[in-house]
């Protein structure tokens, strides 16, 4: 495919909360993203006829959301499963063993954390939904990506970026033995654009006899044609570990194709007995979204190998299981902030230890103490967007300083790291535009003692226009400054993270945030 090949109508999605859209078409297909915005690093596991799944869920605090779904397209969340993280949530490996679940969760260093290292830790629990146990320190340190496997023998095992492997004691809680090398990867022809090498994400799944493992190779950023998925098999779970002939099982060959950067896989059986592979991407056109969740059908060869047949996912694919049955999906995104919802909605950027301690939810809305002198330095309150084009409201109010000099300012944003990001700051008597993280060069007047705006930031593909207007008005007035945020994404600011809308409080005192809307275009 070349670039004049590309559709030059946009392809439709189903559409479901706030007119966010969703996979499930509702005529038996489905178009990926599975599940729009930033969820990377996705790992399944089936329990019964019910699938569930967590992602990398970085600095938020509660962290590690668990998502169920019984068709693996349409996914409702259950909630989040670690109230007091350790540190940055890497990717995870969810599994069951002999009636118990378990999580393997690596835990990255932050200035908040408790951990100085990269650290693999597990939790358990007698019911996935129920009460997660731990987390319980592995030992672990300086691996990520860790991979669950039970071999021929009866014995546990965790597969490691690199790829290594650690026997675990039958409980599944602690380690035996040292860290050994076991599989060097497949590698992929010197002339392919790849970002960097990075073996990582060992995936174990067991099929007619055969152990596969299923990893991740070409960095996860980077080029479009870098990030892969890759298959080894062997018969016995200590290897020797044979590359599949026709490696890779996942790949975008051409920039012009519809998702860059596919990697992360897993393996799983569907509904119906039909396999899947499971994993993150970009979106062409839309790397600010972040990673995001795609589900590819999978055959597999007489001789035992699987192959993807999504091809390069511009068509419509047959929903899992059969049917055209539309069921719960996604959540809401627009808050009263009448009660918290961290982690699976609201997640501080940067967080200290005590973040949420800030944070006052009231029947009159959230009342948000100031941090630092300005959004960089603020910690704003995120929430990931599915959608390519949306509208985003919120009503600010700055509470304290009044007369003093010394004013909280506070705003509605586009966010990507402290760094990177765009949108309006309500001051006493003024209201700013910040836009490449920095504040542009005029700022628009209000009357004297203006302490409360209602905010708008309006985003259709990359061009994002700003309004305000007075609490208790029916028109928005346009700032008249019109912004483009097509190079927020990872490649620019060097940051795994998304483009989120967000609020903040800066400065000293504090101030109230309230009715937060968000709606899809």
């Amino acid at each position: 495919m070349t670039t004049t090949d590309i559709p030059s109508v946009a392809p439709a999605w189903g559409r479901g909360i706030e007119n966010q859209r969703r996979a499930n078409l509702g005529d038996g297909t489905y178009r990926n993203p599975v599940m729009g915005g930033d969820y990377p690093d996705p790992t399944v596991l089936r329990v019964g006829d019910r699938y569930y799944l967590t992602y990398s869920s970085f600095e938020s605090s509660p962290g590690i959301v668990l998502w169920r779904s019984e068709n693996l397209v349409d996914w409702e969340p259950v909630g989040p499963t670690c109230p007091e993280p350790w540190g940055s949530v890497f990717a995870i490996d969810l599994v069951e063993h002999a009636g118990r679940y378990y999580m393997y969760i690596p835990f990255m260093p932050t200035s908040w954390s408790r951990v100085d290292a990269p650290t693999i830790a597990v939790m358990w629990a007698d019911d996935v939904e129920g009460t997660w146990h731990g987390p319980i320190d592995l030992g672990l340190r300086g691996y990520i990506d860790p991979g669950h496997a039970v071999g021929e023998d009866g014995e546990r095992y965790l597969f490691l970026n690199g790829v290594a492997r650690v026997r675990l004691t039958p409980d599944g809680l602690g380690t035996v033995g040292e860290v050994e090398h076991v599989y060097d990867g497949w590698h992929y022809p010197e002339d392919w654009v790849v970002e960097a090498y990075s073996l990582e994400g060992p995936k174990h799944v067991q099929r007619d006899g055969w152990h596969y493992l299923v990893s991740a190779v070409g960095g996860t950023a980077g080029p479009a044609t870098g990030h892969m998925v890759i298959v080894a098999r062997s018969r016995s779970i200590d290897g020797p570990w044979e590359n599949m002939p026709t490696n890779p099982l996942v790949r975008c060959t051409d920039a012009a194709q519809p998702w860059w950067s596919r990697g992360h896989g897993t393996l799983l059986e569907g509904p119906g007995g039909q396999w899947y592979v499971i994993y993150h991407a970009y979106e062409r056109g839309a790397q600010g979204l972040g990673r995001q969740i795609l589900l590819e059908p999978v055959d597999w060869t007489d001789d035992g190998w699987p192959v993807a047949r999504g091809g390069d996912l511009t068509a419509p694919l047959p929903l899992p299981g059969g049917g055209s049955e539309q069921r719960p999906h996604g959540v809401a995104l627009s808050d009263d902030f009448h009660a918290p919802a961290w982690g699976w909605r609201w997640t501080f950027d940067r967080p200290g230890a005590d973040e949420t301690a800030r944070a006052a939810f009231t029947e009159a809305g959230l009342v948000l103490a100031g941090k630092g002198q300005d959004p960089a330095s603020a910690s704003p309150m995120t929430v990931r967007a599915p959608d390519r084009s949306f509208r985003v409201e919120v009503g600010v109010e700055l509470l304290d300083g009044a007369g003093t000099g010394d004013e909280p300012t506070a705003g509605l944003l586009l966010f990507f790291n402290h760094r990177l990001f765009l949108g309006l700051e309500l001051a006493a008597g003024r209201l700013q535009a910040w836009t490449g993280g920095t504040r542009t060069w005029g700022s628009q007047p209000l009357p004297e003692g203006t302490r409360a705006l209602e905010l708008a930031l309006e985003k259709r593909e990359h061009i994002v226009q700003m309004y305000y207007r007075s609490p208790g008005q029916e028109e928005w007035t346009h700032y008249p400054l019109t912004l483009e945020c097509s190079g927020y994404h990872a490649n620019t600011a060097n940051d795994l993270v998304s483009l989120r809308p967000a609020v903040f409080a800066a400065g000293p005192g504090s101030a109230r945030i309230t009715d937060f809307r968000y709606r899809a275009l």
